[in-house]
């Protein structure tokens, strides 16, 4: 670093930046500007390109001197030298963290600040020379394993290194002298005007070849490669050529394809698990429940055949007629979901509803129950609604599905609140207005935030959530959706703050009030 280095000084006092100005030209260095605040000072910093400089550590605005340095230091490398009036352990801590070049406490000797300039400086050289050499020993150190090519400014091959060689089919007192584009055939992965070592050429900028590209050897034969090519450049940032690295990915794509493949047979073979584990899951519940009714049934006939009085034969002919329809229910539900899915399940059949009749008689036996399970079962109609066409029986079956789970999973002395209300749906002057019917059956019983997004999946039940332990397929919510989706309606549900609700809008054609007034 000759005499003539630039310096920038950052330094808040009028009359103390003046005195170091003149210090400096003293010495011979060339004083690029005089700045007050480190926002200046790095505004400026790019243009005027100093070879060092001298910040206080006190400064006006929000940066103080040691936010300046840490700033130079990690987007420019530039040596700083603090000067400070402190000598505060902390701030020289925290000085000491940005690498300074030199450290001078206020007040100081002339000799000691030109002392300290001079170390600075040449401790810079000396790192960036230490810098420039550790690049090139990286470069080659990391071209070991590697094809390496390098170029001139013209473009023509200077080096070829042994692995180069074997690539790229060409021996290197062929190669040497040529058209580096004419040695190195590269099909890239997309259309370029340019080949990548006449763009690193000309842009001066590092190219990198992407793993889906081929190389094209002297023979013709197409090798999957990639790595960089890159400008070499002299201290001054002058291009003087380019160095091409490569390699062979052939074997790392064989065994990236085995890898790849090898993780979609692991994902396949874990969704086979879990949907053997789902099937047995399904056959084990399936067949406790079938199986439950028909042991109760056999229990019944046997007690009947051996009762002496009139009331137990009774007693038992009211078991076996429950469990038979337990029975038939439960193979109706299978069913009917399997032709749900398989969209064979019987067409839509649209009549009139009243649903001020209707729905108080559906839920009368969830009234009952609600009772004896000692919760509080509350039934809200609008007084506007009137009737309504759908197909009744969807209809009923969804909801005394979602009352039934209601006094399910709903503790003693929980409410439960079934309603339904119209909703107005937007109309123009060229349409009459719509109705839109909203089925909402609430209850207090939260369902778990993780537990949400599963409650339609066939087979799923909430674990430890039966209160009164009356068991299940897990095919009710399941069978809901599929039902509400055959009724051209929307289901949702939401759970918080101790309350789950479950809300279904059916469409305009389906839930269109009729007036029989």
């Amino acid at each position: 670093m000759n005499i003539q280095a630039k310096i920038l000084v950052v330094e808040d006092e009028g009359i103390v930046a003046k005195d170091i100005e003149n210090r400096l030209q003293k010495f011979g260095y060339h004083v690029c500007k005089t700045v007050a605040t480190g926002e200046d000072a790095i505004a400026q910093i790019s243009e005027l390109k100093p070879d060092l400089v001298l910040v206080d550590i006190r400064l006006q605005g929000d940066m103080d001197g040691i936010a300046v340095a840490q700033f130079l230091h990690h987007h420019f490398e530039l040596p700083v030298v603090y000067l400070t009036a402190s000598s505060d352990e902390y701030i020289v801590t925290r000085a000491l963290a940005t690498h300074p070049f030199g450290y001078i406490v206020k007040p100081f000797r002339e000799q000691e600040l030109k002392t300290t300039i001079e170390i600075a400086l040449n401790k810079y050289l000396v790192e960036q020379n230490l810098k420039q050499n550790k690049y090139w020993l990286r470069t080659v150190l990391k071209s070991i394993n590697n094809g390496v090519i390098a170029s001139d400014t013209e473009g023509k091959i200077t080096l070829m290194n042994p692995i180069a060689e074997a690539l790229t089919g060409w021996n290197r007192q062929d190669a040497c002298g040529k058209e580096a584009t004419e040695v190195v055939k590269i099909i890239p992965t997309q259309t370029i005007s340019e080949h990548p070592i006449q763009q690193a050429l000309q842009k001066g900028i590092t190219v990198e070849i992407s793993e889906r590209s081929q190389l094209i050897d002297k023979n013709g034969l197409e090798i999957p490669i990639d790595d960089s090519i890159a400008p070499i450049k002299d201290d001054r940032g002058n291009i003087v050529g380019t160095m091409l690295v490569f390699q062979d990915i052939s074997e790392r794509q064989q065994v990236e394809a085995m890898h790849q493949k090898q993780i979609e047979q692991e994902q396949m073979l874990v969704q086979m698990e879990k949907m053997h584990e789902l099937k047995d899951d399904f056959l084990s519940t399936v067949s406790h429940e079938l199986r439950t009714p028909i042991a109760n049934m056999k229990m019944a006939i046997q007690m009947l055949k051996t009762s002496p009085s009139s009331e137990k034969r009774q007693r038992y002919l009211e078991i076996l007629q429950a469990e038979c329809n337990r029975e038939a229910e439960l193979i109706t539900e299978l069913l009917d979901l399997q032709r749900l899915e398989t969209a064979s399940y019987p067409t839509l059949v649209q009549e009139a509803v009243n649903l001020q009749e209707w729905l108080p008689q559906i839920m009368e036996p969830f009234l009952i129950r609600a009772q004896e399970n000692q919760q509080l079962l509350e039934i809200r109609l609008d007084p506007n609604l009137s009737q309504i066409l759908t197909d009744r029986a969807s209809l009923e079956r969804a909801i005394a599905e979602l009352a039934n789970n209601a006094c399910k999973y709903t503790p003693m002395g929980g409410a439960i609140v079934v309603s339904v209300q119209p909703q107005l749906a937007p109309c123009t002057a060229y349409q009459l207005p719509t109705t839109r019917t909203i089925f909402t059956v609430r209850n207090q019983a939260e369902i778990p935030a993780t537990e949400l997004p599963k409650i339609f999946e066939k087979f799923y039940r909430i674990h430890n959530s039966d209160r009164w332990k009356q068991g299940g397929t897990g095919l009710g919510l399941t069978l809901v959706q599929k039902l509400v989706e055959h009724l051209q309606g929307t289901l949702q549900v939401e759970s918080q703050e101790g309350w789950t609700t479950f809300t279904m809008e059916l469409p305009d054609e389906q839930g269109a009030v009729i007036s029989d007034r």
